[in-house]
């Protein structure tokens, strides 16, 4: 009976945690698989465990009470050690079973196949599911339990908010520079600002799935003294290429991308614009050997290349 009590009380302490994130006891019902009145009356038992309130009315809704909100920070690391202890029943065990991972695409083409392919000869046992997707879509996956590791990317002018839910392994990082038609006058050596000011009158291209090169952008554009006319979206290298080739304006793109001929990659510096990409997987869960197999793997890989950015050709 003690352990089942224990079992229930952590299974509160995730509902909890779950209203916390998602703010809605509809979406933690859905989420976890159950009725909103269950998860109504689980925080109702754990309210009267803990001797306080943990909701309270907001309109049609409820919020978390303070004291909501500090029980919600403790079962965070609560619930991730009671992960890790979970995988520490197995200390040393041989990597096998399905790891999720959920990236971007040039992540997922130039480090995590090749990794796929030797561990079909060298972990038989491990089989490897995969998701393209853009970091906010992968970290909602890895928030709701639904990959086990998110490869992500920021920038240095755009820096991921920290999440202390999370841990996060560096793999490389990677200069970016302004795509421009091959004609424009521009110099070499020029540095940012003075290349964005060159183009304060055209419009701009970023990625339909993510802000932070608009970020990036905007950043920039403000040191130049203007604010930039975002007009298009696309998360295809090749396809904003074929936008500043067809005239529709100017996007960043990776250093050392192979451009065409309608295409000038021009350098940005002081400052730069450097992608970052990492290794996310949930706290208390990289003791799992798949998951602490992959990410050693994904490091030391990235220690040797470094791929050109976040989108690849379709």
């Amino acid at each position: 009976m003690i352990l089942d009590n224990e079992a229930m009380e952590t299974r509160r302490l995730r509902l909890l945690r779950e209203l916390s994130r998602l703010g809605s006891m509809r979406e933690v019902a859905d989420a976890v698989g159950t009725t909103t009145s269950t998860v109504s009356q689980q925080l109702g038992v754990l309210a009267r465990e803990m001797g306080v309130d943990l909701i309270e009315p907001d309109g049609r809704r409820v919020r978390l009470t303070p004291a909501g909100r500090r029980l919600a920070e403790h079962a965070a690391v609560i619930l991730a050690a009671v992960d890790t202890a979970r995988l520490d029943l197995a200390p040393g065990a041989e990597p096998n079973g399905t790891l999720r991972v959920a990236g971007f695409a040039t992540a997922i083409r130039l480090h995590l196949l090749p990794l796929v392919t030797e561990l079909a000869t060298s972990h038989a046992r491990l089989h490897v599911l995969v998701r393209e997707h853009e970091p906010p879509e992968a970290l909602a996956l890895l928030a709701a339990d639904e990959t086990d590791l998110a490869l992500t990317y920021d920038y240095n002018l755009a820096p991921a908010v920290p999440d202390p839910s999370v841990h996060a392994t560096a793999l490389w990082t990677a200069p970016w520079g302004l795509g421009v038609p091959a004609g424009a006058d521009v110099p070499d050596t020029a540095v940012s600002p003075e290349v964005f000011a060159r183009f304060r009158d055209q419009d701009w291209i970023v990625n339909s799935r993510h802000t932070a090169d608009e970020t990036a952008i905007r950043t920039l554009a403000s040191m130049a003294g203007f604010t930039p006319r975002v007009t298009h979206r696309a998360d295809s290298l090749d396809l904003v290429q074929g936008m500043i080739t067809a005239g529709l304006g100017v996007g960043l793109l990776p250093i050392g991308t192979p451009t065409f001929p309608a295409v000038r990659l021009l350098p940005l510096v002081d400052p730069e614009v450097v992608l970052r990409a990492h290794a996310v997987a949930r706290q208390g869960r990289l003791a799992w050997p798949p998951l602490a197999l992959m990410t050693d793997l994904l490091a030391r890989r990235s220690a040797a290349t470094a791929p050109g950015g976040p989108a690849s050709p379709p």
